[in-house]
């Protein structure tokens, strides 16, 4: 039988739910499948929730065969990253396929009739609304268990993308990091001397902190001029800092996020690190309810996982040839031992960002996954 491909009604809520838990069926059987939060899912994709949908227009697809879903993709034109850049790209993501390149090509058809429809010339993913969605799609380490921030996927999706003739775009790279029993002594000594030098401190970041001096919003500015000339970043508005950074500050664990502060008290460096949620989101399948909500919250705060994940690092232009980031990881590095941390996923850091890349030099570490965005001219 034909592929049949049909628009999704991201508005209809078991329309969308039938699309967020695709993947659900096709990785049952994978152990390295790490699921999302359903709810999260849910309120990213819906256009009446998200404030990205602001700036960006998508749309969501789902391919059937014989009645049956056999895949799912969103198309996303995400205008002020256009803008930025001088390009006309749709963005393609939540891609997920059985292993039949006829799907994938109807899929990414899809896409590319959305994108021609709106002017566009290339095709770009896989990548989200933001750069706060997941993207970029895995190459290697298939055989490791994925993050709560990333995407997995089936060998097979490479050879699918490559076979409709996408190239690569951009790598990111990912390491384990292994965290020592305490910091060696000539780090600490070198992330004192970073401190005493440029008179900056850390600051413990506290509940009352948050609420008082509306601390979510600060570490959001500073993100975005962190990562403005990264790859296809987006500055975003303010009133995004809710849903993405202050969600996550609502609910961490706070000794797990790292400011650093300037003679003026100004956030100058940061570090956003969590307890690692793979194996929880495993046993809740990415749902809160019934019971769901009870592996997530042991593993926030009751009995933390052997592993952190590292979400967000960076530091303000100005001061990044300070050495501020040895004082980051410092800090870091330290709760981590006293946590009973023994290993941290760096998550994806820009193959090219040699900065980031190298913070960690000094540590035992392995680079264990690549993920990929790919790009091709629309025809």
């Amino acid at each position: 039988m034909s592929i049949e491909v049909r628009k999704i009604d991201a508005s209809d809520k078991k329309q969308l739910r039938k699309f967020v838990l695709f993947p659900e069926k096709l990785y049952k059987d994978s152990p390295y499948y790490v699921p999302c939060l359903v709810f999260d899912e849910m309120g990213t994709l819906n256009p009446q929730k998200n404030p990205a949908s602001d700036f960006c227009d998508s749309e969501l697809y789902m391919a059937y065969r014989d009645g049956e879903p056999v895949g799912r993709v969103a198309a996303i034109i995400n205008r002020w990253a256009n803008e930025h850049w001088k390009h006309d790209e749709v963005r393609f993501g939540w891609f997920d396929t059985i292993d039949d390149k006829e799907v994938s090509a109807a899929l990414i058809a899809a896409v590319e009739a959305f994108g021609k429809k709106h002017g566009m010339t290339h095709i770009v993913g896989p990548l989200g609304f933001t750069d706060f969605d997941p993207e970029g799609m895995l190459v290697e380490g298939f055989d490791q268990q994925s993050t709560m921030p990333l995407i997995y996927n089936y060998p097979y999706y490479v050879q699918h993308i490559e076979a409709l003739g996408f190239t690569k775009d951009a790598d990111w790279l990912e390491y384990r990091i292994f965290v020592p029993d305490q910091m060696p002594e000539k780090f600490a000594r070198v992330a004192r001397l970073v401190a005493e030098r440029n008179n900056f401190k850390v600051r413990p970041v506290t509940r009352k902190l948050i609420r008082r001096e509306d601390y979510a919003t600060k570490i959001f500015h500073l993100i975005s001029e962190t990562y403005k000339e990264l790859y296809e970043y987006t500055v975003l508005p303010d009133n995004l800092a809710d849903k993405y950074i202050g969600f996550y500050l609502k609910v961490l664990d706070l000794r797990y996020i790292t400011a650093v502060e300037n003679e003026k008290g100004e956030i100058v460096a940061f570090g956003i690190t969590m307890p690692s949620l793979a194996d929880a989101l495993q046993k809740s399948r990415g749902r809160i309810f019934p019971f769901g909500w009870w592996h997530l919250l042991k593993a926030l705060f009751i009995k933390h996982s052997e592993g952190a994940e590292l979400l967000l690092m960076g530091a303000r232009p100005d001061v990044r040839n300070s050495g501020v980031t040895a004082l980051v990881i410092n800090d870091m590095v330290t709760k981590y031992s006293k946590m009973g941390v023994k290993w941290a996923e760096s998550n994806a850091e820009l193959e090219d960002n040699h900065a980031i890349r190298n913070s960690f030099a000094d540590f035992d570490r392995i680079q264990h996954k690549r993920r990929r965005s790919y790009k091709k001219a629309i025809d």
